[in-house]
């Protein structure tokens, strides 16, 4: 054994004290590693997306739309809106994790221990994604506003964001904000809830506890257990996706919510509310599936345990 393996044996390994400030600190940094990178590289997806389900007849299929995208404008025309995206998704994933691992503590293990614990894990996960979209929801208007506009409505995020502010006030950042809790609420209590019910199921079928396997094996359920789950959440919840789309790019000055949902309603119909689906389940399967791994990869970095399991 070298010098530096006894060294390490004698030096005890820093250890993050479970559910103090540090570990919510550390989990909300996890959150942000995982959601900013993940989601900015999906950006083509979520650009097509957008632009399909604005309008259903701009392009013919998914490929048909990059090959297009990329000969008039190039790869940057490919990942337009990165920017939006990543700040946001960045200060998303850091309150949705952070606060999720928060709220699953304070409800399940403070304020109701006997409470049935899908009904702790889809309470904490609402709780959570309500403070998420928060900050979130100023840079989804920029991205969506710069994505579903041809020609586009601005070209960086900080074009976008001054033209809003500009011409609307700050409430124009913020006007999605109902239809982006419509969506992104319903999807994080999905995204949770399907996951640790799925990792429980996958251990159980497996015939061991979480503790019997390393940490590699334990990500690897994760990622499982991720993709899964991104699956049936995506499906859950398209039709608001497709509505947050809509009112950001075709909402008139001075319409309410309500009213505007109830004219775009009236122009698309329901079958309208399902466009792209196929996209985003790809999408947001691939996300949902990177985004544990990447989560709990970073966790059993820092010697805390995988999320899930028992």
């Amino acid at each position: 054994m070298s010098a530096i393996d006894k060294a390490k044996e004698i030096i005890p390994r820093p250890k993050i004290e479970l559910y103090s400030g540090s570990y919510f600190a550390a989990c909300g940094l996890g959150g942000i590693i995982a959601c900013g990178p993940t989601h900015t590289s999906v950006t083509p997806l979520d650009l097509v997306k957008c632009r399909r389900q604005v309008d259903s007849s701009l392009y013919k299929s998914n490929v048909g739309a990059w090959k297009s995208i990329y000969k008039a404008e190039g790869m940057h025309g490919v990942f337009f809106g990165w920017s939006p995206t990543f700040v946001g998704y960045c200060f998303q994933g850091g309150g949705k994790y952070g606060f999720y691992e928060v709220f699953k503590y304070l409800y399940g293990d403070k304020m109701f221990p006997n409470a049935n614990k899908t009904a702790i894990f889809l309470g904490a996960s609402a709780s959570a994604e309500f403070l998420a979209d928060i900050a979130l929801c100023p840079f989804e208007a920029v991205k969506i506003r710069m994505q579903t506009t041809l020609p586009p409505f601005a070209n960086t995020m900080r074009e976008g964001w001054s033209k809003i502010v500009k011409e609307e006030g700050y409430a124009g950042l913020y006007k999605g904000l109902y239809p982006l809790w419509g969506r992104q609420i319903p999807y994080t209590m999905c995204k949770f809830a399907f996951f640790e019910s799925t990792v429980d199921a996958i251990y159980t079928y497996l015939g061991k506890s979480k503790v019997e396997y390393n940490g590699l094996q334990q990500t690897g359920v994760s990622f499982l257990g991720g993709y899964i789950a991104g699956v049936g959440c995506a499906t859950v919840s398209h039709p608001a996706d497709v509505m947050v789309s809509k009112l950001n790019s075709d909402r008139k000055a001075g319409e309410g919510a309500g009213q505007a949902m109830s004219r775009i309603y009236s122009k698309i119909g329901f079958s309208g509310l399902w466009n792209g689906l196929p996209t985003r389940i790809v999408m947001i399967g691939t996300l949902t599936a990177f985004q544990w791994l990447i989560y709990d990869s970073f966790k059993v970095a820092l010697g805390l345990p995988t999320t899930g399991g028992h």
